[in-house]
């Protein structure tokens, strides 16, 4: 299971779980957001470590932009699309 399942899995269980839901939101105010929210994945199962997290992010971007007009430059900007984390917690 690559990152992008175990997060949607972890999405749809913290929107069934209040208190999961809770943890997850208190974790992205942490003074450390990344680390906190990669412990609360492991603690519930999901083996998501930080450069996981953001190496993950890094290569569908990347992959997006060489799908699109040959992925140079002229690629448009897409803001925020390389970052799993943030994508997840302003789903959530």
């Amino acid at each position: 299971m690559n990152i992008g399942e175990m997060l949607d899995i972890l999405k749809s269980r913290a929107r069934k779980d209040p208190a999961l839901r809770e943890q997850l939101l208190l974790a992205g105010k942490a003074e450390q957001p990344l680390r906190s929210f990669c412990r609360i994945c492991r603690e519930n199962g999901f083996e998501i470590y930080e450069m996981d997290l953001l190496s993950a992010g890094e290569d569908a971007y990347a992959a997006m932009r060489r799908s699109t007009n040959g992925g140079g430059e002229n690629s448009p900007l897409l803001d925020g699309e390389d970052d799993y984390f943030e994508m997840f917690m302003a789903d959530l």
